[in-house]
């Protein structure tokens, strides 16, 4: 019993010196020194853009941090393009990669657009707000997300500042103010509930705008002549228009003219 019990404590000792002389290796000379490391732990591939650095851990991994937001920086700094461009300037200030950028997942895009995230970094919030609310909360929401459930983003809802990057994409012309979380969710803008009002309605200037040809000449020479209606005013939307397509009009049917 005894020469059973000196072997197992051997093999466990030979086991946790060499558990502590591969980790002392990977440490200082990279994923390389233990060959066939990187096959073994690597949660997936890469995606199609980063795949060049599959046997390159450290590229983007530092030893005991794991993916730190400066290593990303270091090769997307120059993306002018997405700094110029209102949705994703606030790029230039953030540094939390990982929220909405996941990799070892395969694919072409590793890009999970996640509104919770930019709660976490702190950015586009609005008043104090420096982070997310509840970690507790991120942590449902996360599980939810996996099994395929709905979720339901209250903190997201409350403390994001929408117009801050989608004001230049706004549909409404600014006519509805800039609450979009009052009548849109954060993971679509489509608006399932949304119900438009009665076709024989004739309040359409309420929450529509018309376009800029409408106030010159083209709108009687054209627009009224086309729908019939060469006495119609411009607030008087109703009088050319379906409410199923702004170019479905009335009498004369799919009309594309602006």
């Amino acid at each position: 019993m005894k020469k059973i019990g000196l072997f197992y404590t051997l093999l466990i000792t030979a086991s946790v010196l060499v558990g502590l002389a591969a980790t002392a290796a990977l440490y200082y000379a990279g994923s390389a020194a233990v060959p066939g490391w990187r096959s073994f732990f690597q949660p997936g591939p890469l995606s199609s853009r980063h795949a060049f650095l599959s046997d390159q851990c450290e590229t983007c991994h530092t030893p005991t941090k794991g993916v730190e937001a400066a290593t990303c920086i270091t090769c997307h700094s120059s993306a002018a393009a997405d700094l110029a461009k209102q949705p994703t300037a606030f790029h230039a200030n953030v540094q939390e990669c990982r929220g909405c950028h996941v990799e070892h997942q395969g694919g072409s895009r590793p890009t999970k657009m996640d509104h919770g995230a930019l709660l976490r970094i702190g950015w586009h919030a609005t008043g104090t707000l420096q982070g997310h609310p509840s970690l507790s909360r991120q942590m449902i929401d996360d599980l939810a997300s996996y099994l395929g459930m709905p979720v339901s983003a209250p903190a997201e809802k409350e403390g994001l500042n929408c117009a801050a990057c989608h004001s230049n994409q706004d549909p409404h012309q600014k006519l509805l103010g800039s609450g979009c979380a009052d009548c849109h969710g954060t993971s679509t803008w489509q608006i399932a509930s949304f119900l438009h009002p009665s076709p024989t309605s004739r309040e359409c200037a309420q929450c529509h705008q018309a376009p800029p040809s409408h106030y010159m000449e083209h709108f009687s020479m054209v627009s009224q002549r086309v729908a019939g209606q060469e006495h119609a005013q411009v607030s008087q939307c109703y009088m050319c228009h379906k409410t199923n397509s702004w170019n479905d009009i009335k009498g004369a049917g799919w009309y594309k003219h602006h």
